[in-house]
């Protein structure tokens, strides 16, 4: 396949579909509807028929080094390939779930035009060009998030405010990364020495890039969205393409654009960041009622894993991050599936007026399951080779390393352990134990178009699983190129890391079961860990957004706000206040010094003269 053809196909068909789209009328979805599902599978059907391509393709553009140019290799091909088919099963999914839905006709145009840009960033060699598509996508994001309405405008500036600081951070990067480099092919740039000004140049990129993947401090605007905005959304954008997106970069600039040994300042960071992204995520997720707000902090959590994968810097870290990547858009795209179907049946995703539905949505229900097992790292799921991966990169740092560099090996387990947790009290709240209420014995399995992309993303995660030669041997592994010196696919070959994941399951599965005995429901399974003395406490401000990175923003500018009034009013009571009684005192005074007399002016005159006097000869 040509490289015209391919950005025909990859690019400028979703966005002029999305143009088409917005213009047919409003009573017209099934034209929407077609349209976009043509437009979807053609993409898909075009990176497979360019998987085995590899071309770059240049067209002088801007001057300056701003060229318009495209690259496909390994990495971009296996991004592309992964991004079309989640398009093609959340678009399918989103046939259902929208119909008779008044926004759907501007959903479907973003969702088109997210394609383009998504496609259009991956595809990308040179930065500015990267960087228009990547922006592209923060402007597509805040129109997705008011397709239903103003009142989630709320939402859209924060998300759009957290994502823009981390997009300032990519250009500030970026700039630096091409005075370094001298181009802007990314192609051209090769192990830059992490030295001096190029340490800020690789940590504002990798801001950039575990902005747009979700991970912390830029993270605290999807749990908001996962309440106020369509389910496909999340499925398709937070939980599926960002990461992959997110994590495409940071990939390209741990092995192409810098050189970033392992155990240095810069894997130490990045490992930092990952580890708190695991632990304080899924411990946020653990606490939740609803089921889409619990599967947003999911969403950031298992950002952490990637990052701290790949921050080793280790050929095992790097392949568990990317896979780990990978497997995060199945089951985590699966997961919000599900809770779509339920929300689509129920009217409702709080777990409090849940429960139940196994029995009345069976498919729905074995969908989840399979997604949770995935995510929970159980055999002989995805979720459970990418975790071991990664488990054996960060075992491998704390050997290495010694002393606080265990710490990231123990949040990385510590993070199993509340995933694990979580999920069970999800699945037990939402599809076991008794209906709330009479209604939910009426409910009824989803439509057929909203099981189908479920149960295709579910045989993923077990095929994935049990034969993860496919994946890591065909998609992820020849990524790396000449970095990786032997092949990491099949059973984990470091057995004490599985026993330590089986036991860490197995005790989840304990602490559920006595968290049920003792509150006598699945959703208060983990409540002696949230009422915990001290916990209780930090969750209660966590609740109460006091550690969001946006509302501490928004308290920053506020308090500058203040103090820029204070001053400007403090300005105008100077000018306009004291200024004028000052000047009025004076003259006041003078009125009564000079009455007219002419004694007076008299007196005046030869006190003058004697002053003068005075001073002259004081002077001499």
């Amino acid at each position: 396949m040509s490289a015209i053809q391919l950005i025909l196909a990859l690019i400028v068909l979703p966005i002029v579909a999305s143009l088409v789209v917005i213009v047919i009328p409003k009573n017209g979805f099934a034209a929407k509807a077609g349209i976009m599902l043509i437009a979807v599978v053609i993409d898909l059907a075009a990176t497979i028929a360019a998987f085995g391509e590899r071309f770059t393709y240049l067209v002088p553009w801007g001057g300056f080094g701003m060229d318009f140019a495209i690259r496909m290799d390994h990495l971009s091909a296996f991004i592309l390939l992964a991004v079309g088919a989640f398009a093609v099963l959340v678009g399918i999914y989103s046939v259902a779930f929208l119909r008779k839905q008044a926004y759907a006709g501007p959903f479907i145009f973003y969702y088109l035009l997210t394609l383009g840009f998504v496609n259009g960033a991956v595809m990308a060699n040179n930065l500015v060009v990267m960087l228009f598509f990547w922006e592209g996508l923060l402007v597509v994001m805040f129109g997705m998030l008011l397709v239903q309405g103003q009142q989630k405008f709320p939402t859209a500036v924060k998300a759009i405010t957290l994502g823009g600081i981390a997009d300032l951070s990519l250009m500030l990067g970026i700039g630096i990364t091409v005075y370094l480099a001298g181009t802007m092919a990314m192609d051209s740039i090769k192990g830059l020495e992490l030295v001096g000004v190029a340490n800020l140049g690789f940590v504002c990129i990798m801001l950039g890039a575990i902005g747009k993947a979700g991970s912390m401090p830029f993270h605290s605007w999807i749990p908001d969205a996962a309440t106020d905005s369509p389910l496909p959304f999340m499925a398709f954008l937070p939980a599926a393409l960002e990461k992959l997106l997110g994590i495409y970069l940071l990939v390209r600039i741990v092995l192409d654009f810098y050189a970033v040994a392992p155990g240095s300042t810069m894997s130490i960071v990045m490992m930092t960041i990952g580890s708190l992204t695991i632990v304080l995520a899924v411990a946020m997720a653990l606490i939740q009622k609803d089921f889409k707000r619990l599967l947003s902090y999911h969403a950031i959590s298992q950002v952490g894993y990637m990052v701290l994968g790949i921050g080793t810097c280790l050929p095992v870290g790097i392949i568990g991050g990317l896979f780990h990547m990978l497997n995060h858009a199945m089951y985590k795209c699966c997961l919000f599936l599900t809770g779509g179907s339920v929300e689509k049946q129920t009217g409702t995703t709080d777990l409090r007026k849940l429960g139940g539905l196994g029995k009345y949505m069976p498919i729905t229900m074995i969908c989840f399951i399979v997604a949770a097992c995935s995510i929970s790292g159980v055999p002989p799921f995805n979720g459970f080779i990418s975790k071991e991966l990664i488990f054996h990169a960060s075992f491998e740092m704390g050997e290495v390393m010694g002393g606080a560099a265990w710490l990231f090996f123990i949040a990385a387990v510590l993070g199993a352990f509340l995933t694990a947790a979580s999920f069970l009290k999800l699945g037990h709240a939402a599809f076991f134990g008794k209906p709330t209420n009479e209604e939910l014995k009426k409910t009824k399995e989803a439509p057929a178009a909203m099981l189908l992309p479920m149960l295709v993303l579910a045989a993923g995660c077990i095929l994935f699983g049990v034969y993860n030669q496919l994946p890591l041997q065909s998609l992820v592994e020849p990524s790396l190129g000449g970095f990786l010196d032997h092949s990491h696919a099949g059973f984990p070959a470091f057995s004490i890391l599985v026993v330590i994941s089986l036991s860490i399951l197995l005790l989840s599965v304990l602490n559920h079961i006595f968290g049920v005995k003792r509150t006598g429901s699945g959703l208060g399974a983990v409540d002696h860990i949230h009422y915990a003395p001290g916990l209780h406490f930090i969750y209660n401000r966590a609740e109460e957004h006091f550690f969001d990175p946006f509302d501490i923003i928004m308290l920053a500018i506020r308090g500058f706000a203040w103090v820029a009034f204070a001053v400007d009013r403090f300005n105008d009571w100077i000018y306009n206040t004291f200024f004028v009684k000052v000047y009025s005192g004076c003259a006041n005074g003078l009125k009564i010094l000079n009455n007219g007399a002419a004694s007076r002016y008299l007196a005046w005159s030869f006190s003058g003269v004697a002053l003068l006097i005075i001073v002259f000869v004081v002077l001499i």
